[in-house]
């Protein structure tokens, strides 16, 4: 059936209305964001509780003058500057700058990323809520809040990693 009548012009059957309309509904619901749902994700984690690890993590804290707080999480931290005031959530899309070392100092990442929050390590995940745009945090993460046992390119597995971060 064509829309288009004998001469040209434009006609529509009903069916065919209700159908673009239809459609037109469906695909604009699929694709709608409702600002004034909170955001309901959370970290799921087990606190990390390797001793050996949280010792060496102290250590390099002390050794570097980190003044760390310890989350219940198992993460060291220092928030160096707070940001605004206003924290992001996991169902934000967050864009920082960070440095990523391993224990011994050896660089194995730096550059900027922008994802969202929800898709980063659980250490990330744990962390970057503490401060606001702006805001700088180093961070200390066990290896189960990071990679775990899983080797990942310039990371040994089971590696505790320390970044300094500044969210933009």
């Amino acid at each position: 059936m064509s829309i288009f009548n004998t001469k040209g012009k434009f006609t529509a059957s009903l069916a065919s209305v209700l159908a673009i309309t239809a459609l037109i509904f469906i695909l604009s619901s699929q694709t709608a964001c409702n600002k004034s749902e909170p955001c309901n994700l959370t970290a799921n984690y087990i606190p990390d509780r390797n001793t050996a690890q949280n010792a060496a993590m102290v250590a390099f804290c002390n050794a570097r003058n980190i003044t760390y707080t310890t989350d219940s999480s198992g993460i060291l931290y220092q928030i160096i500057t707070a940001g605004a005031s206003k924290k992001p959530n996991l169902c934000e899309t967050i864009s920082m700058t960070y440095t990523g070392t391993l224990l011994n100092g050896t660089q194995f990442d730096a550059g900027t990323i922008s994802y969202p929050l929800s898709q980063l390590i659980l250490g990330w995940q744990i962390a970057v809520p503490k401060i606001g745009k702006g805001g700088r945090i180093k961070v200390v993460i066990p290896s189960s809040l990071a990679y775990g046992g899983q080797a990942r390119s310039g990371i040994p597995a089971n590696s505790p990693l320390y970044f300094d971060i500044v969210l933009n």
